[in-house]
């Protein structure tokens, strides 16, 4: 009521009645009037039916609140006003019924999302880096009736091994220069790939004595810097379209023989397609915006991972020498391998972020280790199984993939100077034909792989290398 009634002594209207609704522990007398009495209703208390059901309604937002302050913010940004606060829920203020859900909500706290994986692998994409390394051996099957191997195969295996340590050393750098900018990337390969070429084409030619072989192995060099161009840009889609004349070329050989104008002419355009590519993408790169000028990455930083290249591809030489079908299961696993090394830093992150001690997380960081090696190696027991492949292959499996995880966390000199170590005892004596003869191979193949299994259990077992 909003104003009073006037009540006469004895009568109706005889006493005046003055009935307020105020606040407790007020009231209202009027001054010098002794026959105004002044009534006080009990306050009307909260709602507690429409809390309650105004509680069930934000309790997936009241739960996590951890100050009353917060269910504050909560019910103003809802639109309560201070006049349904008062009149529907019973409470004098916004903080009193946000108090009163606090209360009454219990707390919840849901765990916070998971964080995504950095580290998680494209995984058509490895698998297509595998194929795109083996592809190109099918030039080889193609053209094997124009050439004689026992004569023309030193020479392009000469130009090949040099190719691989180079391009390990410029896919380095190039990494090294695509934080900088695109562009400096792009000139970073363009000039390495060139010299590259030039670099692996000169002992071959030195070793042929000139001629068609000396065409050859140009060829195959200008082909492995292009590709290397691709490959470092993430262009494995337009190497695979560049190569698939190759591919139709073997494709026909079991039912028809095409002829030697099409053996030699698949594997040149291929080669053209792909130096067009690459001359495309390096293009794009060069035309990019220039990036603010930094210091350039040190030219021995890259000597590790080249001298890595360089090893590797002696002992991969040298287990073909054996049986080449080992080097085609090399070839392809390359990128089951890549998924792996994806693997194994997404794994450790995991394992980072549940380890509580140091040595939980070496624990960890060791069987994930084991495992990720264990799988690989599996990947690989079939082929060479069926293939009657040399011992060798497996431990040359296990070393190469370790070297690489190692150089993936940027530890470059121990993988170099093992294999560099193993490449050379093994091709000692292989080439002098000394004791144990055939055996060295595996044997220091093995030797190579645990002793870099021990280096990463000791360096990446710590959680620095993985925050």
């Amino acid at each position: 009521m909003s104003g009073p009634m006037a009540l006469e002594p004895g009568g109706a209207e005889q006493d005046t009645l003055a009935l307020r609704i105020a606040r407790p522990g007020r009231r209202r007398v009027r001054p010098g009037d002794d026959r105004t009495l002044t009534l006080r209703l009990p306050e009307q208390g909260p709602d507690e039916e429409a809390v309650s059901r105004l509680a069930a309604d934000l309790a997936d937002r009241v739960g996590p609140a951890v100050h009353p302050y917060e269910v504050a913010a909560l019910l103003e940004a809802e639109g309560l006003s201070a006049e349904v606060i008062r009149h529907r829920y019973g409470h004098p203020n916004l903080f009193s019924l946000a108090s009163a859900l606090y209360d009454r909500v219990p707390r919840t706290f849901p765990e916070p999302p998971t964080a995504a994986d950095p580290w998680r692998p494209d995984t058509v994409r490895c698998l297509l880096r595998g194929v795109l390394f083996a592809l190109p051996a099918l030039a080889y099957l193609l053209t094997a009736p124009l050439w004689r191997a026992d004569r023309h195969a030193p020479a392009l295996i000469l130009a090949g091994v040099v190719s691989w340590a180079w391009g390990q050393a410029l896919g380095h750098r190039a990494h090294l220069r695509l934080v900088t900018g695109r562009r400096e990337a792009a000139r970073t390969l363009l000039t390495g790939a060139l010299l590259g070429a030039a670099v692996a084409t000169v002992p071959a030619a030195l070793y042929a004595g000139g001629g068609p072989v000396t065409a050859a192995a140009a060829a195959q060099s200008l082909y492995l810097a292009a590709a290397g161009v691709l490959l470092v840009l993430a262009r494995e889609r337009l190497l695979l379209a560049a190569l698939s004349p190759l591919a139709a070329g073997a494709a026909v050989l079991p039912w028809w023989d095409p002829g030697p104008l099409p053996r030699a002419g698949l594997p040149l355009l291929a080669l053209l397609a792909t130096l067009a590519s690459a001359a495309r993408v390096l293009w794009t790169g060069l035309t990019a915006p220039a990036a603010p000028g930094g210091p350039r990455p040190r030219l021995n930083s890259s000597l590790p991972y080249g001298l890595f290249g360089l090893a590797a591809a002696v002992l991969v030489v040298l287990v073909g020498r054996q049986d080449p079908y080992a080097v085609i299961a090399l070839t392809v696993s390359m990128g089951p391998a890549e998924w792996l090394l994806y693997r194994y830093r997404g794994w450790s992150v995991a394992a980072l972020r549940v380890s509580a001690t140091p040595r939980a997380f070496r624990l960890r960081s060791a069987a994930i280790l084991g495992l990720c090696l264990l799988a690989y190696l599996l990947l690989l027991l079939p082929p060479v199984l069926l293939t009657g492949s040399g011992t060798a292959a497996l431990p040359l499996a296990a070393a190469l993939w370790t070297a690489l995880l190692l150089q993936a966390f940027g530890v470059a000199w121990p993988p170099a100077v093992l294999c560099l170590l193993t490449a050379g005892a093994a091709g000692a004596v292989t080439l002098l034909d000394l004791p144990p003869g055939p055996a060295v191979l595996p044997l220091g193949c093995g030797a190579a792989a645990a002793l870099l299994a021990v280096c990463a259990v000791r360096l990446l077992g710590r959680p620095s290398p993985h925050a």
